[in-house]
């Protein structure tokens, strides 16, 4: 275990209006570990949730979106999440990427 932060993204998976808009993807990974893990979090309509991937042409959000390691890889590099846990919360996933 090594004392990196973990970082953390949510992302919207429905476009707005859908019944199922508050239902979001979240993303926790740790950058020494290179473990990550995911799940379908709760997000009310009404919070905004930034878009990290907005500057991509859409063919690569889309490449991103599709593989979730490669996501995971690309928002570490941008540094885009913010530590959100401590590290003595240790991520439960054994996926690496």
């Amino acid at each position: 275990m090594c004392l990196e932060p973990v970082r953390t993204h949510r992302y919207r998976l429905h476009p707005p209006g859908s019944p199922m808009f508050e239902r979001c993807a979240g993303l926790a990974w740790c950058s020494g570990c290179r473990i990550y893990e995911d799940d379908v979090v709760h997000v009310p309509c009404g919070e905004t949730l930034p878009d990290a991937l907005a500057p991509l042409p859409a063919d690569a959000r889309e490449r991103l979106l599709r593989k979730e390691t490669a996501l995971v890889d690309h928002l570490d590099r941008l540094g885009a999440a913010s530590p959100r846990r401590r590290r003595s919360q240790a991520l439960t996933a054994s996926r690496t990427w």
